[in-house]
């Protein structure tokens, strides 16, 4: 059976799978040791390739994973933002990582809230998390503007090992918020 990967849309962004010609500016994204502190680290281009693979799989094996965000007036890469929730993560989560030159420029919280739409729409999810470092100031104002708050603390699982504060809401919590 064939999957359907939606494409959603923003008033700035297009939100759709990750593609071949996605690749260069995902790598340089990856590349960048700032862009990727909390995102496992700076990658070369074949750790970046296997991210880009592992979230483009997501879709097979989970039916949801990462949109490729791409900006609208431009056609550039910006970011990756989406559902995720590999193999004995914390929860559901929707989470983000914007290209460094993008930043300050509320893609990641508009992204963020289709994606949160879209999951508690189509996943039939009940509650969206962040997982965010506590040192992670960016992410916490984004999950702040989303409406989120600390739930819970966890330990990401391996590779990552590391320490996270959950944010998050319920649906009902998304849902009051009357967008």
């Amino acid at each position: 059976m064939p999957l359907e990967i939606p494409t959603l849309e923003t008033q700035r962004l297009i939100l759709r799978a990750p593609q071949p010609e996605d690749f260069e500016a995902w790598a340089a994204f990856c590349a960048d040791e700032e862009a990727a502190r909390f995102i496992g680290g700076k990658q070369d281009r074949i750790g970046a390739w296997r991210i880009m693979s592992v979230m483009a799989g997501g879709w097979f094996t989970r039916g949801y994973s990462m949109f490729s965000v791409i900006e609208k007036a431009s056609g550039r890469w910006v970011g990756r933002v989406g559902p995720w929730r590999p193999e004995g993560w914390p929860g559901t989560e929707v989470g983000w990582g914007v290209a460094r030159e993008c930043w300050g420029k509320g893609y990641a919280t508009e992204a963020a809230e289709a994606t949160i739409d879209w999951a508690f729409a189509t996943l039939g999810w009940t509650e969206v998390i962040h997982t965010i470092e506590a040192a992670n100031v960016n992410s916490q104002k984004v999950a702040q503007r989303l409406g989120s708050r600390i739930l819970r603390q966890a330990v990401l699982p391996p590779p990552m090992n590391v320490a996270v504060d959950c944010w998050g809401q319920s649906r009902e919590e998304w849902l009051a918020r009357g967008r």
